[in-house]
């Protein structure tokens, strides 16, 4: 394959284990109506718990993932407690917990910023002996497959009662609390549900690029954000709550792609954030300057018609 072509499958399949970041950020910002902050710090939460399990204590990587996926529900879990319990703003309390965790996951490496697992043995190394292909190969097939596995869970989760309250509290708190739904219960279950999933990407991000990193998860809610805006566009008129959550996905495997472009085309990669940053503002001002424009043609027609 060439180098371009690698470059893609590489993009595509870093996108599709990104995705389940971009999960966990629809749960709260799309579903809760909640900007949660802490994802930053519990991707990198994962990633470290991840890294430093395999690593230290040469433990089975599909179980370092589960270990992650633990970590995650409890930083979520402080994030929903400092917010209500205490009544800090959500936003806030995603600051307190990110900030805190960075020294937590510091501690968690070691003392280290970063853990090597290149001789380590990680699901995707196993599946590479098993089948021969190549890494960026089974990190698509094994993403693919997970991610699957996520959404139909999430699709099922949200059917059931405790999904059409979840999903209630983001449409209408004071109408859900009024139907005697604890809504501090289902922020809760939702942060948990949401800040795991992220550390569960970070854990597969981590075992991918084969090291763990303190800063692996900066930049994350911006990534988790644009992927998401980038999907509405794409599959917009798809109303399915399926649909939406496999926009997601989709949102965040053609934004990797975007980069994946951009660096080939020599673009300086310090320069990537400014790029996030423009992608989510081009997808957030577009819709609605083309809805402006429409309303505005409509008006125009409308008077026209009555002259």
């Amino acid at each position: 394959m060439s180098g371009v072509a690698l470059a893609m499958l590489g993009a595509v399949s870093q996108g599709v284990l990104w995705g389940l970041m971009v999960l966990g950020v629809y749960i709260t910002y799309k579903i809760l109506d909640i900007a949660d902050l802490t994802v930053d710090g519990s991707f990198a939460l994962g990633g470290c718990v991840c890294a430093a399990m395999i690593a230290n204590k040469g433990m089975n990587p599909i179980l370092a993932i589960l270990i992650a996926l633990l970590a995650g529900l409890a930083a979520g879990a402080v994030t929903g407690f400092l917010h209500t319990v205490f009544d800090i703003p959500a936003i806030l309390s995603g600051i307190l917990t990110q900030i805190a965790l960075w020294s937590i996951n510091l501690r968690i490496m070691g003392g280290k910023s970063n853990v090597p697992l290149l001789k380590a043995q990680t699901i995707f190394s196993e599946v590479v002996k098993a089948t021969g292909l190549t890494q960026s190969q089974v990190s698509l097939i094994v993403g693919l497959i997970i991610a699957a596995l996520m959404i139909v869970f999430l699709y099922w989760l949200f059917g059931t009662e405790i999904g059409a309250a979840l999903r209630a509290t983001g449409n209408n708190e004071a109408m859900i609390r009024a139907l005697g739904v604890d809504t501090r219960k289902t922020k809760m279950i939702a942060l948990m549900l949401s800040n795991g999933l992220v550390a569960v990407s970070g854990a597969l991000v981590c075992q991918s690029q084969k090291f763990g990193d303190i800063n692996m998860g900066t930049g994350a809610i911006v990534i988790g954000l644009a992927s998401i805006v980038i999907g509405e566009v794409l599959l917009g008129r798809l109303r399915s709550f399926g649909s939406r959550l496999i926009s997601a996905v989709v949102g965040s495997v053609v934004y990797f792609l975007i980069r994946a472009i951009v660096l080939q085309l020599g673009m300086d990669a310090n320069d990537m954030k400014l790029l996030s940053a423009v992608i989510v503002a081009l997808a957030l001002c577009v819709p609605v300057a083309i809805n402006k424009w429409k309303i505005r043609s409509a008006y125009k027609e409308g008077g026209s018609d009555n002259a």
